[in-house]
């Protein structure tokens, strides 16, 4: 039943089953008013989560430049120090930011700011090479994503990035992904029993694509703890309309949503499994592709994620 390794696409890096998201670990930043990170966190426990995620067997951390203006790179940097050679290292550019007050500033996706990012990243990260770098930008046009290609392959060849991906939900974004850049590894796509994506699966499965699931636990509703009467802090995004998140409305829990996590918590802890375990095994079940990289804060929530892994995927 156990689930331990999966193979990232075409380039046949090995990693976890399981990974771990580092967006929440990352602190604060904005842009204006507008926060993008989750709140305050504590760094001591930001770090003892990466190691202790280590410990039980993760190796794919996702983090990306922007997340807390570059904070968040260096704090798993700091992290994964004597230990690098354990993990596999996932990133992102696209996004510009300044380091200095936490703000967003914009986006750049010329082939210029792609070398000079990786280096960057690369810095901050405290490592000499990325092992899956991926493009942010979830909607950029595909002549302008085709043109990064020759820039991407040169950090490969230079031993820069072992391999490279786009965080995107546009099926026609990751078509051209596999079928155009030789090192392309994975799809960074949302995923969850709350929303299934079997277009994006379809193409990773033509293309020798992993499919790194971003949100499988719907951003917390999957862990169970929200209710109706549930608020999000201000300086949460979740605590913030957006357009773009869909889970939560006014700093509340979507009610839409929270049915259909009630209906699916049955049918998801019925072998004991907690409901955020539950989750995670539907993800292994739906495809041998699927890697889950649930965001974790703390040592507890490593520790439950990762003891699904024990349990392997869930079996209707």
């Amino acid at each position: 039943m156990g689930l331990s390794t999966r193979t990232l696409g075409r380039s046949g890096i090995e990693v976890s089953a399981l990974g771990m998201g580092c967006w929440a670990i990352a602190g604060p930043w904005a842009e204006g008013g507008t926060p993008l990170g989750w709140g305050p966190v504590d760094d001591g426990e930001s770090i003892r989560a990466v190691r202790r995620a280590l410990d039980l067997g993760v190796t794919l951390f996702d983090t990306a430049d922007t997340y807390g203006a570059g904070h968040g790179e260096r704090l798993l940097g700091r992290a994964l120090a004597g230990r690098r050679d354990e993990a596999v290292i996932a990133t992102k550019w696209g996004y510009t930011f300044d380091e200095r007050t936490r703000q967003a500033t914009g986006t750049d996706a010329t082939p210029a700011y792609l070398r000079r990012a990786v280096r960057d990243s690369l810095r901050r990260l405290g490592t000499d090479r990325i092992d899956l770098y991926q493009l942010h930008l979830a909607d950029l046009p595909v002549p302008r994503a085709q043109a990064l290609v020759g820039a991407l392959e040169d950090l490969v060849a230079d031993g820069l990035v072992r391999a490279y991906g786009w965080s995107t939900d546009r099926v026609d974004r990751a078509t051209a992904l596999g079928r155009d850049a030789p090192h392309a590894a994975a799809v960074q796509h949302t995923l969850s029993v709350l929303r299934d994506a079997p277009d994006l699966l379809a193409v990773c499965d033509k293309y020798d694509l992993a499919s790194i699931n971003r949100g499988p636990l719907g951003m917390g509703l999957l862990t169970g703890k929200y209710t109706p009467a549930s608020t999000l802090p201000r300086d949460d995004v979740r605590g913030v309309t957006s357009g773009w998140l869909e889970w939560f409305r006014g700093g509340r829990p979507a009610p839409e949503w929270l049915r259909r996590v009630e209906a699916a918590r049955a049918a998801l802890t019925a072998d004991g499994r907690t409901l955020a375990q539950g989750a995670l095994g539907w993800l292994w079940a739906r495809s041998d592709r699927a890697v889950p990289i649930p965001g974790c804060r703390t040592v507890a929530q490593v520790e439950e994620n990762t003891a699904a892994l024990a349990r392997g995927p869930v079996r209707a």
